[in-house]
C-alpha cells in the first residue's frame, strides 16, 4: 500500500503534538521562551492545550482509520 497525503500530514501533526506535550509536561517551558521568545508570547505551552491538541490528532487518527486513509507504519 503506498502512503498518501493524508497520513503524512496526520504523522507531521502526531510528532508535534507529541513533542509539545513533551515539552509542556516536562518542564522544557524554559527552553522554549529562550530560544523561541517570538513564538512564545503568542503561543504558550501550557499543560491543558497540547493535551488538547494530542486529544485532536489522535481523534483525527482514528477518523483517517476508520475511513481506510491512515497507512499504519507496521504494515
Amino acid at each position: 500500500m503506498e502512503i498518501n497525503l493524508e497520513s503524512i500530514i496526520f504523522y507531521i501533526l502526531l510528532i508535534d503534538a507529541l513533542g509539545a506535550n513533551y515539552m509542556a509536561w516536562s518542564g522544557k517551558q524554559s527552553w522554549w521562551q529562550k530560544h523561541l521568545a517570538p513564538i512564545a508570547r503568542f503561543i504558550p505551552l501550557a499543560k491543558g492545550w497540547t493535551s488538547y491538541y494530542l486529544v485532536l490528532v489522535l481523534l483525527m487518527g482514528i477518523m483517517l482509520y476508520r475511513l481506510d486513509a491512515l497507512v499504519l507504519p507496521l504494515y
